[in-house]
């Protein structure tokens, strides 16, 4: 099973947000590669929800519900639907992400502005050992 990170803007879609629905499309990706990443998501792949300009904390688990699909409102863009599972045990920050060295070959780290990105098993690990610090 992958494991994946998606970038949200709170003011836009925040966790909360997420929480309250449950279940709901993760829409509005535009950059080639984030859509590639999108295609590569199955079922069950865990994703952790980062909150992106403001806050700035990775604040949430989700797993895929729905596999990526059209987007009929927007043909240059697709669509995977993100199933709410628990809250992070403390929210991870990017200054804790950076300031640790062995994520230096994270995603949020090398390309800040990707908004859907692989997280590798070893990179998990890490980031929950981040939440329960």
């Amino acid at each position: 099973m992958a494991k994946w990170l998606v970038k949200s803007e709170p003011f836009k879609w925040s966790w909360d947000d997420q929480k309250k629905k449950g279940v709901e499309s993760w829409d509005g990706v535009r950059s080639p590669q984030a859509l590639n990443n999108m295609r590569a998501m199955k079922k069950g792949d865990e994703v952790m929800f980062y909150h992106s300009n403001k806050g700035l904390e990775i604040v949430g688990i989700c797993s895929v519900a729905r596999e990526f699909y059209d987007d009929v409102d927007d043909p240059k863009s697709g669509l995977v639907d993100l199933k709410t599972e628990r809250d992070m045990p403390a929210p991870v920050t990017l200054k804790q992400v950076k300031a640790d060295g062995r994520l230096d070959d994270l995603a949020l780290v090398r390309q800040s502005r990707l908004s859907v990105m692989p997280v590798s098993e070893q990179q998990w690990d890490i980031l929950l050992e981040l939440a329960t610090a």
